[in-house]
């Protein structure tokens, strides 16, 4: 009987902390469809009246979010796609190339990995403005190239690929690159698929960095836009709301789209030495 009481207080607990972690999610989507200054009533509703899509409207034709999203999606697109390119080659070359200094090397990254992202954001501005990069997609990009959760991701991954497979391959007179391209690559896709679930949500939320580099109110993202329209429609809530809604559908289509993939690189990136 005990034992039954006890599963039944951990399906509890597990319900009530699924239904804390989505009441937010809901209600958002909730206050998106529900008529102008519907959502500032008192008492407050957690449903709308009478459902409309007229904030989502106005977010097209009134605010031009249309433009936003293009840039946020390409931006994502972009730096997931240079970034798994970059980190796998780097995670790659850690884990199976010997050369000196590589240990050290790698434990330096490890090292910094410790430093607050937002200590180099001056350095690196003042960088960008040297090359000429400021108030471009490529002062954007050039930051997210490469990282060093990617390369260490890769890397404990690709220290599982048996060195005989790689010696086999040379053997038969396949070049470094072709080894690279046609066997690792296949064989780390679990882990590059995690990588890039983490990288796109990464570029797609980034908010401090386009803010601090991007000056033209045409090429900003999504969030720096939304954060814009608060300052320009403070007490329009539902139409925030409908903001916020179009800023996660995408991050979240993806994950579903890729979670099976997701857990296994997780659990298969955690290969020790």
């Amino acid at each position: 009987m005990k034992r039954w009481i006890v599963t039944g207080m951990l399906y509890g607990m597990l319900t009530l902390g699924v239904a804390l972690t989505l009441f937010p999610l809901l209600w958002m989507l909730s206050v998106s469809l529900m008529p102008a200054m519907e959502a500032t009533r008192m008492p407050p509703r957690l449903f709308p009246e009478a459902v409309t899509f007229e904030h989502y409207r106005a977010l097209f034709t009134q605010l031009d979010l249309a433009r936003y999203l293009a840039n946020s999606a390409g931006l994502a697109a972009a730096i997931t796609l240079v970034s798994l390119l970059l980190n796998s080659m780097a995670g790659y070359a850690f884990a199976k190339f010997r050369f000196g200094g590589r240990d050290r090397l790698f434990n330096l990254l490890l090292a910094a990995m410790v430093i607050p992202g937002q200590v180099a954001m001056l350095p690196l501005f003042l960088m960008l403005k040297e090359m000429g990069l400021v108030n471009t997609y490529g002062g954007v990009i050039v930051p997210s190239l490469a990282s060093i959760f990617g390369i260490f991701l890769i890397r404990q991954y690709a220290q599982s690929i048996p060195d005989s497979l790689l010696d086999a391959a040379r053997i038969d007179g396949a070049g470094e690159w072709r080894i690279y391209w046609s066997l690792v690559v296949p064989l780390c896709k679990p882990i590059l698929v995690t990588l890039a679930i983490f990288t796109f949500m990464g570029a797609w939320n980034d908010f401090m960095w386009p803010l601090i580099i991007l000056t033209d109110s045409d090429l900003y993202t999504l969030p720096v836009a939304l954060a814009n329209l608060l300052g320009e429609h403070v007490q329009d809530t539902e139409l925030m709301m409908a903001g916020a809604v179009l800023t996660l559908l995408p991050v979240m289509l993806v994950f579903l789209c890729l979670q099976k993939y997701y857990l296994n690189g997780l659990i298969l990136g955690s290969v020790k030495e």
